[in-house]
């Protein structure tokens, strides 16, 4: 099947590299794919549960210019990869993700996943988000962690 628009998910750790690899596995030898990178970064508020007594919008900002960075370098990395067609934003992963694939037009999304055991973590709560009410194709790459 090809792919017209490809959003690849990342969440710019080391493990981000087969997400990445794969998509553009998927784009090898099509001339007209073009391939969309996204990172989400989650307000500070949801990791604490929204109950935080103090102002997190410092941290916040960190956090955000840190992603920049790694996003740029992940950039850099992968020559493929364009900056014009990178996207990083404020949000839950699972909205954000469809919302950009919607608006972007995507026809597939890349998302890592480290295939958890059990059931209810079979492909990891990100990725099994993800796919849950998605827009279009989505393909779950399996992430081994390193040791």
């Amino acid at each position: 099947m090809y792919y017209e628009h490809i959003l690849v998910a990342v969440d710019l750790t080391e493990e981000c590299d087969p997400v990445v690899k794969r998509a553009l596995a998927l784009c090898e030898g099509r001339d007209g794919t073009k391939l969309s990178l996204v990172h989400i970064v989650e307000p500070m508020a949801m990791a604490f549960g929204g109950d935080v007594p103090m102002d997190l919008s410092q941290l916040q900002q960190q956090q955000f210019d840190q992603a920049k960075e790694r996003l740029d370098r992940l950039i850099t990395k992968y020559p493929a990869l364009k900056k014009e067609n990178s996207h990083l934003t404020y949000g839950q992963p699972r909205q954000e993700i469809h919302h950009l694939a919607k608006e972007q037009g995507c026809d597939m999304i890349v998302v890592g996943s480290h295939g958890r055991h059990g059931l209810a973590l079979l492909l990891g709560s990100t990725a099994n988000d993800v796919l849950h009410g998605a827009p279009c194709d989505v393909l779950a790459v399996h992430l081994v962690k390193r040791t």
